[in-house]
Protein backbone atom coordinates (compact mmCIF):
# COMPACT_ATOMS: atom_id res chain seq x y z
CA UNK A 1 0.00 0.00 0.00
CA UNK A 2 3.03 1.84 -0.06
CA UNK A 3 2.19 3.53 -3.63
CA UNK A 4 -1.36 4.94 -2.71
CA UNK A 5 0.36 7.08 0.40
CA UNK A 6 3.38 8.48 -2.18
CA UNK A 7 0.29 9.36 -4.65
CA UNK A 8 -1.39 10.63 -1.82
CA UNK A 9 1.33 12.52 -0.70
CA UNK A 10 2.21 14.07 -4.13
CA UNK A 11 -1.50 15.13 -5.00
CA UNK A 12 -1.25 17.02 -1.63
CA UNK A 13 1.58 19.07 -2.51
CA UNK A 14 -0.03 19.32 -6.00
CA UNK A 15 -3.84 20.55 -4.34
CA UNK A 16 -2.24 23.11 -1.78
CA UNK A 17 0.20 24.82 -4.61
CA UNK A 18 -2.38 25.01 -7.46
CA UNK A 19 -4.47 28.47 -8.07
CA UNK A 20 -7.59 27.96 -6.78
CA UNK A 21 -9.84 28.10 -9.89
CA UNK A 22 -6.99 25.53 -11.35
CA UNK A 23 -8.70 22.79 -9.53
CA UNK A 24 -11.04 20.65 -11.70
CA UNK A 25 -11.99 17.27 -9.49
CA UNK A 26 -14.06 15.77 -12.81
CA UNK A 27 -11.27 14.18 -13.46
CA UNK A 28 -11.26 10.70 -13.60
CA UNK A 29 -8.02 9.43 -13.22
CA UNK A 30 -8.47 10.87 -9.36
CA UNK A 31 -10.81 8.30 -8.55
CA UNK A 32 -8.68 5.81 -10.05
CA UNK A 33 -5.61 7.03 -8.40
CA UNK A 34 -7.25 7.50 -5.20
CA UNK A 35 -5.97 11.02 -4.79
CA UNK A 36 -8.51 12.98 -4.95
CA UNK A 37 -9.32 13.46 -1.24
CA UNK A 38 -6.71 16.72 -0.86
CA UNK A 39 -8.30 18.53 -3.76
CA UNK A 40 -11.68 18.15 -1.52
CA UNK A 41 -10.19 19.01 1.82
CA UNK A 42 -9.10 22.34 -0.03
CA UNK A 43 -12.25 23.35 -1.34
CA UNK A 44 -14.34 22.65 1.48
CA UNK A 45 -11.65 24.49 3.84
CA UNK A 46 -11.50 27.48 1.21
CA UNK A 47 -14.66 27.56 -1.01
CA UNK A 48 -16.72 25.15 -0.71
CA UNK A 49 -18.81 26.04 -3.58
CA UNK A 50 -15.97 26.63 -5.88
CA UNK A 51 -16.79 27.08 -9.83
CA UNK A 52 -14.69 25.44 -12.41
CA UNK A 53 -14.32 27.74 -15.41
CA UNK A 54 -13.43 24.79 -17.92
CA UNK A 55 -12.83 20.83 -17.95
CA UNK A 56 -13.30 18.35 -20.36
CA UNK A 57 -17.13 18.33 -19.28
CA UNK A 58 -17.27 21.96 -19.63
CA UNK A 59 -17.68 24.47 -16.49
CA UNK A 60 -19.45 23.09 -12.95
CA UNK A 61 -20.19 24.37 -9.78
CA UNK A 62 -18.71 21.69 -6.93
CA UNK A 63 -20.72 21.80 -3.59
CA UNK A 64 -18.49 20.16 -1.34
CA UNK A 65 -19.51 20.83 1.95
CA UNK A 66 -22.52 18.70 3.85
CA UNK A 67 -24.64 21.20 4.83
CA UNK A 68 -24.96 23.05 1.05
CA UNK A 69 -24.96 19.78 -0.63
CA UNK A 70 -28.37 19.13 1.80
CA UNK A 71 -29.72 22.67 0.62
CA UNK A 72 -29.25 21.78 -3.33
CA UNK A 73 -30.96 18.21 -2.20
CA UNK A 74 -34.02 19.50 -1.35
CA UNK A 75 -34.25 22.34 -3.25
CA UNK A 76 -35.97 20.26 -6.02
CA UNK A 77 -37.95 23.65 -7.10
CA UNK A 78 -34.45 25.42 -7.59
CA UNK A 79 -32.23 22.24 -9.04
CA UNK A 80 -33.67 20.05 -11.61
CA UNK A 81 -32.64 16.40 -12.40
CA UNK A 82 -34.49 16.12 -15.77
CA UNK A 83 -32.32 14.19 -18.61
CA UNK A 84 -33.84 17.07 -21.01
CA UNK A 85 -31.38 19.50 -19.08
CA UNK A 86 -28.16 16.91 -19.01
CA UNK A 87 -29.77 14.78 -16.19
CA UNK A 88 -28.02 13.17 -12.73
CA UNK A 89 -23.80 12.99 -13.90
CA UNK A 90 -21.64 15.95 -14.44
CA UNK A 91 -21.35 15.22 -17.62
CA UNK A 92 -24.66 16.18 -20.07
CA UNK A 93 -26.03 13.73 -21.78
CA UNK A 94 -26.44 14.49 -25.48
CA UNK A 95 -30.46 14.16 -26.34
CA UNK A 96 -29.77 11.70 -28.89
CA UNK A 97 -28.58 9.21 -25.87
CA UNK A 98 -31.15 10.72 -23.69
CA UNK A 99 -32.80 7.68 -21.60
CA UNK A 100 -35.51 9.01 -19.02
CA UNK A 101 -35.82 7.41 -15.69
CA UNK A 102 -37.61 8.27 -12.12
CA UNK A 103 -33.90 9.04 -10.87
CA UNK A 104 -33.63 11.40 -13.89
CA UNK A 105 -37.16 13.48 -13.84
CA UNK A 106 -38.55 16.44 -11.68
CA UNK A 107 -42.19 16.15 -10.11
CA UNK A 108 -44.72 15.05 -10.88
CA UNK A 109 -43.74 12.72 -13.24
CA UNK A 110 -40.93 11.36 -10.95
CA UNK A 111 -43.32 10.48 -8.30
CA UNK A 112 -45.80 8.49 -10.54
CA UNK A 113 -42.83 6.12 -11.73
CA UNK A 114 -41.19 5.85 -8.94
CA UNK A 115 -44.24 4.82 -6.55
CA UNK A 116 -44.28 1.45 -8.95
CA UNK A 117 -41.35 0.06 -8.20
CA UNK A 118 -41.94 0.92 -4.41
CA UNK A 119 -43.95 -1.95 -2.84
CA UNK A 120 -40.07 -4.01 -3.42
CA UNK A 121 -38.40 -2.20 -1.17
CA UNK A 122 -41.25 -2.25 1.79
CA UNK A 123 -40.77 -4.14 5.04
CA UNK A 124 -42.85 -7.13 4.45
CA UNK A 125 -40.85 -7.90 0.88
CA UNK A 126 -37.68 -7.43 2.49
CA UNK A 127 -37.98 -9.64 5.46
CA UNK A 128 -38.59 -12.86 2.59
CA UNK A 129 -35.89 -11.38 0.52
CA UNK A 130 -33.61 -11.35 3.68
CA UNK A 131 -34.40 -15.54 3.63
CA UNK A 132 -32.66 -15.35 0.17
CA UNK A 133 -29.78 -13.24 0.57
CA UNK A 134 -28.75 -15.40 3.31
CA UNK A 135 -28.87 -18.78 1.43
CA UNK A 136 -27.38 -16.72 -1.27
CA UNK A 137 -24.58 -15.46 0.75
CA UNK A 138 -23.64 -18.42 2.34
CA UNK A 139 -23.82 -20.42 -0.60
CA UNK A 140 -20.70 -18.22 -2.45
CA UNK A 141 -18.76 -17.88 1.03
CA UNK A 142 -18.62 -21.30 1.58
CA UNK A 143 -17.16 -22.06 -2.00
CA UNK A 144 -14.32 -19.71 -1.63
CA UNK A 145 -11.04 -20.73 -2.12
CA UNK A 146 -9.17 -20.98 1.19
CA UNK A 147 -4.78 -20.34 1.21
CA UNK A 148 -4.59 -18.69 -2.38
CA UNK A 149 -4.86 -15.77 -3.43
CA UNK A 150 -8.18 -14.71 -4.89
CA UNK A 151 -10.56 -11.76 -6.50
CA UNK A 152 -13.11 -10.72 -3.88
CA UNK A 153 -14.68 -8.47 -5.97
CA UNK A 154 -15.33 -11.21 -8.73
CA UNK A 155 -15.84 -13.93 -6.61
CA UNK A 156 -18.03 -12.10 -3.65
CA UNK A 157 -19.08 -8.63 -4.71
CA UNK A 158 -20.58 -9.15 -8.38
CA UNK A 159 -21.67 -12.26 -7.73
CA UNK A 160 -24.09 -11.36 -4.80
CA UNK A 161 -25.30 -8.46 -6.19
CA UNK A 162 -26.17 -10.02 -10.07
CA UNK A 163 -27.55 -12.77 -8.08
CA UNK A 164 -29.62 -10.57 -6.28
CA UNK A 165 -30.63 -8.53 -9.20
CA UNK A 166 -31.46 -11.55 -11.32
CA UNK A 167 -34.68 -12.47 -8.46
CA UNK A 168 -35.41 -9.06 -8.39
CA UNK A 169 -36.22 -8.68 -12.27
CA UNK A 170 -36.82 -12.43 -12.15
CA UNK A 171 -34.33 -12.74 -14.78
CA UNK A 172 -32.89 -16.48 -16.96
CA UNK A 173 -30.44 -17.24 -14.24
CA UNK A 174 -27.90 -18.58 -16.07
CA UNK A 175 -28.02 -15.43 -18.30
CA UNK A 176 -27.77 -12.95 -14.85
CA UNK A 177 -23.99 -11.81 -15.54
CA UNK A 178 -25.16 -9.79 -18.72
CA UNK A 179 -26.51 -7.82 -15.90
CA UNK A 180 -23.16 -6.96 -14.70
CA UNK A 181 -21.95 -6.13 -18.17
CA UNK A 182 -24.98 -3.87 -18.43
CA UNK A 183 -24.19 -2.02 -15.54
CA UNK A 184 -20.40 -1.39 -16.38
CA UNK A 185 -21.31 -0.36 -19.71
CA UNK A 186 -24.27 2.03 -18.60
CA UNK A 187 -21.48 3.75 -15.58
CA UNK A 188 -18.19 3.70 -17.81
CA UNK A 189 -16.57 7.13 -17.76
CA UNK A 190 -15.96 8.48 -21.09
CA UNK A 191 -12.86 7.33 -22.62
CA UNK A 192 -12.73 4.11 -20.61
CA UNK A 193 -11.97 2.02 -23.38
CA UNK A 194 -11.62 -1.43 -21.73
CA UNK A 195 -15.39 -1.56 -21.07
CA UNK A 196 -16.85 0.44 -23.95
CA UNK A 197 -14.96 2.17 -27.27
CA UNK A 198 -17.48 4.95 -27.95
CA UNK A 199 -21.09 6.75 -27.22
CA UNK A 200 -22.44 5.03 -29.68
CA UNK A 201 -21.34 1.48 -28.83
CA UNK A 202 -22.56 1.93 -25.19
CA UNK A 203 -25.85 3.41 -26.79
CA UNK A 204 -25.51 0.03 -28.92
CA UNK A 205 -25.43 -2.14 -26.50
CA UNK A 206 -27.67 -0.34 -24.20
CA UNK A 207 -30.28 -1.07 -26.45
CA UNK A 208 -29.77 -5.02 -27.21
CA UNK A 209 -30.35 -4.60 -22.89
CA UNK A 210 -33.83 -2.72 -23.77
CA UNK A 211 -34.54 -5.44 -26.46
CA UNK A 212 -33.82 -8.16 -24.29
CA UNK A 213 -35.98 -7.02 -21.37
CA UNK A 214 -38.98 -5.96 -23.66
CA UNK A 215 -39.11 -9.96 -24.80
CA UNK A 216 -39.42 -10.88 -20.92
CA UNK A 217 -41.47 -7.38 -20.34
CA UNK A 218 -44.31 -8.82 -23.31
CA UNK A 219 -44.37 -12.32 -21.27
CA UNK A 220 -44.96 -10.51 -17.72
CA UNK A 221 -47.94 -8.44 -19.49
CA UNK A 222 -49.68 -11.38 -20.77
CA UNK A 223 -49.56 -13.26 -17.09
CA UNK A 224 -51.25 -11.74 -14.11
CA UNK A 225 -49.29 -9.81 -12.13
CA UNK A 226 -46.67 -11.27 -9.86
CA UNK A 227 -44.26 -9.84 -7.53
CA UNK A 228 -41.17 -8.96 -9.57
CA UNK A 229 -39.82 -5.31 -10.70
CA UNK A 230 -40.82 -6.36 -14.31
CA UNK A 231 -44.17 -7.32 -13.95
CA UNK A 232 -44.91 -4.40 -11.16
CA UNK A 233 -43.70 -1.81 -13.85
CA UNK A 234 -45.55 -3.85 -16.75
CA UNK A 235 -49.10 -3.53 -15.07
CA UNK A 236 -48.82 -0.28 -13.03
CA UNK A 237 -50.66 2.80 -14.98
CA UNK A 238 -47.49 5.07 -14.39
CA UNK A 239 -45.40 2.62 -16.64
CA UNK A 240 -47.26 0.23 -18.61
CA UNK A 241 -47.37 2.74 -21.46
CA UNK A 242 -43.57 3.81 -21.13
CA UNK A 243 -41.75 4.66 -24.66
CA UNK A 244 -38.60 2.88 -25.41
CA UNK A 245 -36.04 4.93 -24.12
CA UNK A 246 -37.84 6.02 -21.01
CA UNK A 247 -38.51 2.32 -20.35
CA UNK A 248 -34.79 1.89 -20.73
CA UNK A 249 -34.00 4.71 -18.39
CA UNK A 250 -35.43 2.66 -15.35
CA UNK A 251 -34.52 -0.68 -16.41
CA UNK A 252 -30.90 0.73 -16.07
CA UNK A 253 -31.75 2.85 -13.43
CA UNK A 254 -32.45 -0.12 -11.15
CA UNK A 255 -29.78 -2.40 -12.90
CA UNK A 256 -26.92 -0.29 -12.00
CA UNK A 257 -28.49 0.96 -8.31
CA UNK A 258 -29.15 -2.51 -7.52
CA UNK A 259 -25.92 -3.32 -8.40
CA UNK A 260 -23.13 -0.63 -8.07
CA UNK A 261 -23.63 0.83 -4.55
CA UNK A 262 -23.93 -2.86 -3.11
CA UNK A 263 -21.29 -4.42 -4.75
CA UNK A 264 -19.03 -1.55 -3.79
CA UNK A 265 -19.61 -1.28 -0.41
CA UNK A 266 -19.14 -5.25 0.08
CA UNK A 267 -15.66 -5.00 -1.60
CA UNK A 268 -15.28 -1.30 0.23
CA UNK A 269 -15.64 -3.17 3.65
CA UNK A 270 -13.29 -5.95 3.55
CA UNK A 271 -10.32 -2.93 2.36
CA UNK A 272 -11.72 -0.72 4.95
CA UNK A 273 -11.30 -3.40 7.51
CA UNK A 274 -8.17 -4.39 6.58
CA UNK A 275 -6.87 -0.48 6.34
CA UNK A 276 -8.19 -0.11 9.86
CA UNK A 277 -7.04 -3.39 11.66
CA UNK A 278 -8.19 -2.23 15.59
CA UNK A 279 -11.84 -1.78 13.86
CA UNK A 280 -11.74 -5.62 12.71
CA UNK A 281 -10.45 -6.47 15.84
CA UNK A 282 -13.33 -4.88 16.96
CA UNK A 283 -15.83 -6.52 14.93
CA UNK A 284 -14.31 -9.82 15.60
CA UNK A 285 -14.61 -9.52 19.10
CA UNK A 286 -18.46 -7.75 19.17
CA UNK A 287 -19.99 -9.08 15.99
CA UNK A 288 -23.49 -7.35 17.10
CA UNK A 289 -21.02 -4.28 15.83
CA UNK A 290 -21.93 -5.34 12.63
CA UNK A 291 -25.28 -3.09 12.75
CA UNK A 292 -22.46 -0.30 13.12
CA UNK A 293 -20.78 -1.49 10.18
CA UNK A 294 -22.90 -1.18 7.67
CA UNK A 295 -23.65 2.83 7.68
CA UNK A 296 -19.84 3.54 8.22
CA UNK A 297 -18.99 1.60 5.63
CA UNK A 298 -21.61 3.35 2.96
CA UNK A 299 -20.06 6.56 4.45
CA UNK A 300 -16.47 5.74 4.42
CA UNK A 301 -16.54 4.39 0.79
CA UNK A 302 -19.34 6.29 -0.87
CA UNK A 303 -19.79 4.30 -4.38
CA UNK A 304 -21.56 7.26 -6.00
CA UNK A 305 -18.93 10.23 -6.30
CA UNK A 306 -21.51 12.85 -6.63
CA UNK A 307 -25.01 13.57 -8.21
CA UNK A 308 -25.62 16.62 -10.47
CA UNK A 309 -28.44 19.34 -11.09
CA UNK A 310 -29.49 22.07 -13.39
CA UNK A 311 -30.08 25.47 -11.82
CA UNK A 312 -33.93 26.05 -13.06
CA UNK A 313 -33.27 29.87 -11.60
CA UNK A 314 -30.76 32.07 -10.61
CA UNK A 315 -29.82 31.09 -7.38
CA UNK A 316 -27.50 31.24 -4.43
CA UNK A 317 -25.60 28.52 -1.96
CA UNK A 318 -23.31 29.47 0.01
CA UNK A 319 -22.92 33.26 -0.59
CA UNK A 320 -22.03 32.08 -4.62
CA UNK A 321 -24.65 33.18 -7.15
CA UNK A 322 -25.60 30.35 -9.76
CA UNK A 323 -26.76 31.28 -12.75
CA UNK A 324 -30.03 29.61 -14.64
CA UNK A 325 -28.88 26.65 -16.46
CA UNK A 326 -25.64 25.81 -14.88
CA UNK A 327 -24.35 22.96 -13.63
CA UNK A 328 -24.17 21.96 -9.88
CA UNK A 329 -22.39 19.19 -8.78
CA UNK A 330 -22.98 17.43 -5.44
CA UNK A 331 -19.67 15.60 -4.56
CA UNK A 332 -21.47 13.20 -2.02
CA UNK A 333 -17.72 12.14 -1.50
CA UNK A 334 -16.71 14.99 -0.16
CA UNK A 335 -19.75 15.51 2.79
CA UNK A 336 -19.10 12.58 3.66
CA UNK A 337 -15.63 13.41 4.99
CA UNK A 338 -16.92 16.66 6.07
CA UNK A 339 -15.05 17.29 9.47
CA UNK A 340 -17.89 19.36 10.63
CA UNK A 341 -20.12 17.10 10.38
CA UNK A 342 -18.20 13.88 11.01
CA UNK A 343 -15.47 13.72 13.75
CA UNK A 344 -12.38 12.57 11.73
CA UNK A 345 -13.95 12.00 9.03
CA UNK A 346 -11.28 9.69 6.72
CA UNK A 347 -10.91 7.60 9.35
CA UNK A 348 -13.31 4.33 9.33
CA UNK A 349 -14.49 4.05 13.14
CA UNK A 350 -17.47 0.92 12.99
CA UNK A 351 -18.66 2.85 16.50
CA UNK A 352 -18.91 5.74 14.99
CA UNK A 353 -22.25 7.50 16.56
CA UNK A 354 -23.83 9.55 13.65
CA UNK A 355 -22.20 7.25 10.42
CA UNK A 356 -26.23 6.65 9.53
CA UNK A 357 -26.23 10.73 8.55
CA UNK A 358 -23.68 9.98 5.42
CA UNK A 359 -25.26 11.02 2.17
CA UNK A 360 -24.43 8.14 0.03
CA UNK A 361 -27.81 7.57 -0.67
CA UNK A 362 -28.83 10.85 -1.39
CA UNK A 363 -31.71 13.01 0.45
CA UNK A 364 -34.87 14.14 -0.14
CA UNK A 365 -37.54 13.06 -3.50
CA UNK A 366 -34.64 11.26 -4.75
CA UNK A 367 -33.15 9.50 -2.23
CA UNK A 368 -31.91 5.79 -3.37
CA UNK A 369 -35.52 3.73 -3.41
CA UNK A 370 -33.07 0.99 -2.80
CA UNK A 371 -30.93 1.55 0.17
CA UNK A 372 -32.94 -0.76 2.90
CA UNK A 373 -32.03 -4.21 0.43
CA UNK A 374 -28.54 -2.67 0.16
CA UNK A 375 -28.18 -2.23 3.66
CA UNK A 376 -29.50 -5.96 4.09
CA UNK A 377 -27.32 -7.19 1.87
CA UNK A 378 -24.46 -6.01 3.42
CA UNK A 379 -25.54 -7.29 7.43
CA UNK A 380 -26.43 -10.29 6.20
CA UNK A 381 -22.99 -11.17 4.14
CA UNK A 382 -20.80 -9.90 7.09
CA UNK A 383 -22.74 -12.07 9.61
CA UNK A 384 -22.06 -15.02 7.59
CA UNK A 385 -18.42 -13.83 7.32
CA UNK A 386 -17.63 -13.56 10.96
CA UNK A 387 -19.15 -16.88 11.37
CA UNK A 388 -16.92 -18.83 9.06
CA UNK A 389 -13.62 -16.00 8.52
CA UNK A 390 -11.43 -15.31 11.37
CA UNK A 391 -9.57 -12.60 8.62
CA UNK A 392 -10.14 -11.93 5.21
CA UNK A 393 -6.79 -10.77 4.21
CA UNK A 394 -5.90 -8.06 1.83
CA UNK A 395 -3.23 -8.82 0.16
CA UNK A 396 -2.38 -5.93 -2.20
CA UNK A 397 -3.87 -2.79 -3.45
CA UNK A 398 -7.09 -2.74 -5.15
CA UNK A 399 -7.45 -1.85 -8.98
CA UNK A 400 -10.27 1.25 -8.82
CA UNK A 401 -12.68 2.49 -11.23
CA UNK A 402 -11.73 4.55 -13.75
CA UNK A 403 -14.92 6.85 -13.27
CA UNK A 404 -15.50 10.05 -11.71
CA UNK A 405 -19.12 9.11 -10.72
CA UNK A 406 -19.19 5.35 -9.69
CA UNK A 407 -16.42 5.01 -6.59
CA UNK A 408 -15.23 1.75 -6.70
CA UNK A 409 -13.27 -1.57 -7.01
CA UNK A 410 -12.40 -3.55 -10.30
CA UNK A 411 -10.09 -5.91 -8.25
CA UNK A 412 -9.49 -6.64 -4.62
CA UNK A 413 -6.86 -9.43 -4.59
CA UNK A 414 -7.43 -11.31 -0.86
CA UNK A 415 -6.77 -14.50 0.83
CA UNK A 416 -8.20 -16.74 3.27
CA UNK A 417 -6.30 -18.69 5.69
CA UNK A 418 -7.87 -22.28 5.70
Amino acid sequence: MHGTVQGLDHATVEAYSMKLEDIDVSKPELYRSDTMWPYFERLRKEDPVHYCPQSRVGDYWSVTRYKDIMQVETSHALFSSDVHLGGIGIQDVKPVYARESFIAMDEPKHAAQRKTVQPMFMPQNLAKLGDTIRVRACEILDNLPRNETFDWVDKVSIELTTQMLAILFDFPWEERRKLTRWSNVATAAPGNREIIASEKARDDELQECGAYFARLWEERAKQPPKTDLLSMMAHSEATRSMDPRNFLGNLILLIVGGNDTTRNSLSGSVYALNKFPEEYAKLRRNPDLVQNLVPEVVRWQTPLTHMRRTALTDTEIGGKQIKKGQRVVMWYVSGNRDEEMFEKANDFMIERRNSRNHISFGFGIHRCLGLRLAELQLRITWEEILKRFDTIEVVAEPKRVYSNFIKGYETLPVRINA
